[in-house]
């Protein structure tokens, strides 16, 4: 499992630049957190969510959060860059859980003049951006179900018989046992005041 806390111990409530790279290397790192990723963002691309306005766009802060029946990711975007609810109610549709919340992003200034360096410090001073986060956990058996449809694609294309070279599958992207495992109930999903609602 990886987990990184963006949080920071200067400001406590605020995504911190530096956890953000370390939580990407840390997924390059491992095989199967990035196996994990993979199967996660295909359920994305399978959905069509990159067709809803700035979807594409969203930046990886944490995650993959892995738990016995979900996986959950937080993604962000600069604040007038709010990715379309629509997409949300789409992943809504198919059991998985969104949350929508406005944050900070704290991330060192580019060095140009002499004001823009940190007392006591070489390096940048901090400046706060303001970012929409949207936490997004998502059902393994989605996950699964959409691994196998391409899987089975992938067979068809080639001409291969997948009922005698590919029997079907017994473990779920993440290496679990899911055999008739079912997910209970979705989490709640909210939004943010003042925010379209992914569930209206």
């Amino acid at each position: 499992m990886v987990k990184i806390n963006t949080l920071t111990k200067d400001h406590p409530n605020m995504a911190d630049i530096l956890d953000i790279i370390e939580n990407i290397s840390t997924i390059y790192e491992s095989n199967s957190s990035l196996a994990i990723l993979k199967d996660y963002e295909r359920v994305f691309d399978e959905l069509d969510l990159y067709v809803f306005e700035n979807w594409q766009d969203g930046e990886l802060i944490s995650g993959p959060q892995v738990e016995r029946h979900w996986v959950t990711c937080s993604f962000m975007w600069p604040k007038d860059k709010m990715p379309n609810p629509e997409a949300g109610k789409r992943l809504i549709e198919y059991g998985c859980s969104v949350k929508y919340k406005k944050d900070t992003l704290v991330k060192p200034r580019k060095i140009k003049k002499p004001e823009d360096i940190r007392p006591g410090s070489k390096k940048g001073k901090l400046d706060e951006h303001p970012i929409w986060v949207v936490e997004v956990t998502m059902p393994k058996k989605l996950m699964l179900d959409i691994f196998r449809g391409y899987h089975n694609q992938l067979m068809d294309d080639l001409g291969i018989d997948k009922n005698v070279t590919a029997p079907e599958l017994q473990t779920s992207p993440t290496g679990e046992a899911v055999q008739a495992q079912e997910a209970p109930p979705a989490p709640g999903t909210a939004a943010p005041e003042g925010a379209p609602n992914a569930t209206q």
